[in-house]
């Protein structure tokens, strides 16, 4: 593999992080008006066994050719590439920060990406270690997975759900599932120690939430006609509908729940039915058809249609940085949310950019704090973008392999 860069990169966020590290995660306890030292604990703060802690985030690029089967994992901040078990004609590729899931038509195998990150709230811990394959979940090409800290849960295409215990997998093992009762629509998503799903009562879909047993402990009263796509972010979970968005969320121990209308009548094949953002924005992004893109502010439970021409793949940073936009001529567009217009515009990337040239696995951008990713299968390598510098490409990273399916982890 080779890497070409045109600048130095990473701007390190050791200094800063390592202050924020040392004075959140000290321990301090008073006694009759007197700090009382102690001695180091057996086991450090944030200490995982087999892995290494680091002041900045460890990110890594999950790849793979469907047709070859080969898959790779590239290490973002060594340039090293690991070399994985082969995984053939898979059909996507889904990743909950650090295990992929190449889901295929015999099951989905799960890949260890060896990088992620906890987040305490007041401090982030971010960790790296060795790349594993773990094996395979009994799990269709239409299977969905969502995840949190806790479980992982599995949804097939008959809306049948099963759980994980997702600390298991962090040891490298796939332990046996547990069978939810019923059948729900579309994905079950584990959040706040709870699942949300859809439940069909009586010809109508029904926001449903359930205890980690499957029993249900809550019905917000909301229905929700063809629900499609899902995104968790701080302010709760979004969940697509044909009218919108709802929008769930953690409450004072209950959970409450708002719609986010278009306002207006969309057609059926322009309503956002998958959300791309970085992970922990609340700036979701999402096609509207061929010709435009979805922009929903969460905070603002605001909708905005950003008409851009002919479009392959689309995201976000959020909190005021552009709107990126792969176009079907191979170029990355950047765009002012606000306004809509376009404020940046890259060289052709791609030696393919039409939806239809890649039998349906577009490219994608995977966007985190400073950086974009754009991958192109046909020239076998991955742009690099500074998405804060007038899209400059910062590297760009040659490869032995087509990076048909790609997502980032680590973040």
């Amino acid at each position: 593999m080779t890497v070409r860069r045109n600048v130095t990169p990473w701007a390190s966020a050791a200094l800063v992080l390592t202050a924020l590290l040392t004075t959140s995660c000290t321990s301090e306890e008073a006694d009759a008006g007197r700090s009382v030292a102690k001695s180091p604990p057996a086991t450090p703060h944030g200490y995982v066994e087999g892995a290494k802690e680091a002041a900045e985030q460890q990110s890594r690029l999950l790849l793979n050719d469907p047709t070859s089967g080969n898959t790779r994992v590239l290490d973002l901040v060594t340039g090293k590439v690991h070399t994985t078990a082969q995984v053939k004609d898979a059909v996507r590729l889904g990743t909950d920060g650090r295990f992929g899931y190449l889901h295929a038509a015999d099951g989905t195998h799960v890949l260890d990406s060896g990088a992620w990150m906890v987040d305490h709230g007041d401090h982030v811990h971010y960790y790296s270690a060795a790349t594993r394959d773990l094996g395979e979940l009994p799990a269709g090409s239409q299977s969905q997975i969502r995840s949190d800290v806790a479980v992982i849960a599995v949804t097939d295409e008959n809306g049948r759900t099963v759980l994980y215990d997702r600390s298991k997998l962090e040891k490298g093992r796939i332990a046996a599932p547990r069978a939810l009762r019923g059948t729900y629509t579309g994905a079950v998503v584990p959040y706040e120690e709870h699942l949300l799903a859809f439940a069909n009562m009586g010809g109508t879909t029904e926001l449903v939430v359930l205890d980690r047993k499957g029993e249900r402990v809550a019905s917000p009263d909301v229905t929700c006609e063809a629900p499609q796509g899902d995104a968790v972010t701080r302010r709760g979970v979004i969940l697509g509908c044909a009218d919108g968005a709802l929008l769930m969320r953690a409450q004072d121990g209950a959970f409450a729940v708002e719609k986010i209308p278009y306002g207006k009548h969309v057609p059926g094949d322009e309503r956002a039915t998958a959300f791309r953002h970085r992970p922990g924005s609340d700036t979701l992004t999402a096609l509207a058809g061929d010709d435009a893109v979805w922009v929903l502010d969460v905070a603002e439970r605001t909708w905005k249609r950003v008409d851009t021409g002919p479009v392959v793949a689309v995201n976000t940073a959020g909190e005021g940085s552009p709107l990126l936009v792969l176009e079907t001529e191979g170029a990355l567009h950047g765009y002012d949310i606000a306004t809509g217009k376009q404020t940046a515009r890259t060289k052709p990337l791609l030696t393919a950019g039409k939806r239809d040239d890649l039998d349906g696995n577009d490219p994608v951008i995977e966007v985190d704090r400073s950086r974009a990713y754009v991958n192109d299968p046909e020239g076998k390598r991955v742009f690099e973008i500074d998405y804060n510098d007038g899209l400059r490409i910062a590297r760009s990273f040659d490869l032995d392999v087509k990076p048909v399916l790609m997502v980032e982890a680590g973040r």
